[in-house]
């Protein structure tokens, strides 16, 4: 009986077969917290593209608040992360999804024992910086 493939192996075969487009320019990131770029691809509305990455978070780990240039979709595939969206606190774990809508103010913190993960599908205006951190 063979075992199921885990996340890992899932997301490193998707990143060899739909890696096309080149990543979005690297930026300094809080301790704690990594980011795959998956894939980049020009949409159909003149000016806008999506971008798609995995995010993983030690335990513990924070990302201080920040905006897009755009709607980020989330879905959680491992752990427990708790967001504030305009301040408003949402908690999700694996297999939950959530919305940040475009220029939202937002950060997110792994509020479980274990590492924690998230699928992040952008859909950004071209030519802007992913993350803006906001004071």
């Amino acid at each position: 009986m063979n075992a199921a493939p885990s996340v890992g192996a899932v997301v490193a075969a998707l990143m060899l077969v739909v890696g096309g487009g080149s990543p979005l320019p690297a930026q300094p990131r809080p301790a704690g917290s990594t980011r795959t770029d998956l894939q980049r691809h020009d949409l159909s509305v003149p000016g806008r593209e999506v971008f798609q990455a995995r995010v993983d978070f030690a335990p513990g780990a924070f990302f201080p608040s920040h905006t897009h240039p755009g709607e980020e979709i989330i879905y959680v595939l491992e752990g427990s992360l708790e967001y504030e969206v305009n301040g408003k606190p949402v908690r999700v774990k694996a297999g939950d999804v959530l919305f940040v809508p475009y220029g939202a103010v937002h950060s997110a913190r792994n509020v479980g024992e274990g590492s924690a993960a998230e699928l992040a599908t952008y859909v950004l205006e071209k030519g802007k910086p992913l993350t803006v951190f906001v004071k």
